[in-house]
């Protein structure tokens, strides 16, 4: 009997040292916070992955996510300084990066703070879009609408124990009434700055064919000018050689007779060959001899 009941002892023995063992251990794994609270009361935050030990049946363990969450915004209505109308459609990525102050305020319930992060980014929408005309709006889109969106987003639930790690507009759009007239009109500025190009390329290319033309009517007339002078001046050096070939009587007497049979041999040309030579022409005198009466 007593072997018995000293068998049972040591069961429950080893059994309530299992309970204080297993309620005095508890793991935090990665991207994970371990909130310790006691009688309600947070007294500890361990954000270390690893084994760690607390006060059994006292103390009990709060899990948190540390990871990146993804939330989407439902669309957003907003209107632009110029009073456009437009709607955004959002992303958030954000996580909790203060434990303690997300229990307090949030109870650490995901569902919580996506209501406040989805009022933060709409009141930064509404802050940004309406210091923007709708042109601005449109040209910001991309790095710097985000980086807007993200810094005024967070100036809301600083207090709230999480932060926006980006709040970036999947798709900004026009409503439907107001779309085609917005297409029209950028349709229109670029046909304007199409017509500036144009217009400033052919006054440079008419600026480049009127310098052309100016450099080529000069070097023309430059080489008119050479011309003339390589002429002159050949005429001055055959009229030289004739004058250093004919410098006596008798050649020049030849010379004379040589052209005039020249002069003769081309009136000579077609059908009709009659001559009607003067009695003083020299092609007489080559003719009939030098006493012509």
């Amino acid at each position: 009997m007593k072997k018995n009941i000293s068998k049972a002892g040591i069961i429950i023995a080893v059994l309530i040292a299992w309970f204080i063992i297993t309620g005095s251990l508890y793991t935090v794994h990665p991207n994970q916070y371990a909130a310790i609270r006691q009688f309600g009361r947070i007294v500890k935050i361990e954000s270390s992955p690893g084994l760690k030990a607390k006060l059994p049946f006292v103390q009990n363990v709060q899990i948190i996510s540390a990871a990146t969450k993804l939330y989407d915004v439902p669309l957003s209505d907003v209107i632009t300084r110029d009073k456009k109308s437009m709607i955004a459609d959002n992303y958030v990525l954000w996580k909790v990066v203060d434990p303690t102050s997300y229990i307090r305020t949030l109870d650490a319930i995901d569902a919580r703070a996506e209501e406040r992060i989805e009022a933060a980014v709409y009141n930064a929408l509404k802050n940004v879009i309406s210091s923007l005309t709708q042109d601005e709006v449109i040209e910001a889109r991309g790095e710097k609408l985000t980086q807007l969106l993200t810094a005024e987003a967070n100036s809301d639930i600083g207090d709230y124990g999480i932060e926006i790690l980006t709040a970036e507009i999947k798709a900004l759009d026009l409503p439907d009434d107001n779309k085609s007239a917005v297409y029209d009109r950028m349709i229109s500025e670029r046909q304007n700055i199409a017509a500036s190009y144009t217009a400033q390329g052919e006054a440079e290319a008419q600026k480049i064919r009127n310098e052309t033309d100016k450099n080529v009517t000069v070097m023309v007339a430059d080489a008119n000018k050479n011309a003339e002078i390589l002429v002159a001046e050949g005429e001055a050096e055959y009229m030289k050689i004739l004058q250093e070939a004919y410098n006596t009587s008798e050649k020049a007497d030849f010379y004379n007779f040589i052209r005039s049979l020249d002069a003769l041999k081309a009136s000579l040309k077609g059908d009709n060959k009659t001559i009607i030579l003067d009695k003083d022409s020299e092609l007489a005198k080559i003719l009939y001899g030098e006493n012509v009466e």
